[in-house]
């Protein structure tokens, strides 16, 4: 296979993709119910958070604030 092809089948599953997802949320709005579930797995997905996903977080919380006392001391 050679580049060319290459990129065409990248763009190809790309654009289909992107096809999809608009021909769902078209659906979904016309329809009325995606949009229903969707706002229910919102206020659901942020009150159940596992023991991993709270050490990864507190983690980037803590490397953000490490490189925001750089920042500051660098800018002093």
């Amino acid at each position: 296979m050679n580049l060319d092809m290459i990129l065409k089948m990248v763009m190809r599953r790309l654009l289909g993709k992107a096809v999809n997802a608009g021909v769902d949320a078209g659906l979904g709005a016309f329809s009325g119910s995606k949009r229903r579930r969707s706002a229910q797995a919102g206020q659901m997905g942020n009150a159940v958070e596992t023991e991993a996903e709270t050490e990864a977080r507190a983690e980037r919380e803590r490397i953000r604030a490490i490189r925001q006392a750089r920042r500051a001391k660098r800018n002093q």
